[in-house]
C-alpha cells in the first residue's frame, strides 16, 4: 500500500505552533495549491489543504515560513475524526508533512511562475509510536 502526496503551493497564513502534552512540538499551515485546468468561466480553481508538521519539521516551518511564501510539502493524506463538544462526529483531511522545501527566497516578490531554490530541505521522518493519535 501507498500514501504519498506532494503539493506546491502557497502559504494562507503564518504557521501556527504549540506543543502537545508530551512537549513535542506542532505547526500547522494552510497551503493553497492551484488546479491545473480552468473551470467553465476560464478562471483557475484554488484548493486550500491542511498541512501538519510534527517536531524538528515543526520548530523549521513556524521559524523560517511566512504568509505568501512558495513551498512543496511531501507527506501523507490522513483522515481523522474528533466529536464536538456538542456531540456532532466531524472528519478531517489533512497532510502530515515528512518534508517541506522552500521554492522562493525570503522576502523576495511573489511572481507568478518564477521559483527559486533558497535552502536545503526540511527532511524529517517521524517515527511511528510517537504521533499521540
Amino acid at each position: 500500500m501507498l500514501n504519498r502526496v506532494i503539493l506546491i503551493g502557497r502559504l494562507t497564513r503564518d504557521p501556527e505552533l504549540r506543543y502537545v502534552p508530551s512537549g513535542q512540538p506542532v505547526a500547522s499551515f494552510t497551503l493553497a495549491v492551484d488546479r491545473p485546468f480552468t473551470n467553465q468561466a476560464g478562471e483557475r480553481e484554488t484548493d486550500f489543504i491542511d498541512i501538519v508538521a510534527w517536531r524538528k519539521l515543526a520548530d523549521q516551518v513556524s521559524q523560517h515560513l511566512s504568509k505568501g511564501r512558495l513551498v512543496a510539502v511531501e507527506g501523507r493524506l490522513q483522515i481523522r475524526s474528533y466529536e464536538t463538544q456538542d456531540g456532532q462526529k466531524r472528519k478531517v483531511a489533512e497532510i502530515v508533512a515528512d518534508a517541506v522545501r522552500f521554492l522562493d527566497r525570503k522576502g523576495a516578490p511573489a511572481a507568478a511562475g518564477t521559483a527559486t531554490p533558497e535552502a536545503q530541505p526540511a527532511d524529517f521522518e517521524p517515527e511511528e509510536e510517537d504521533v499521540p493519535f
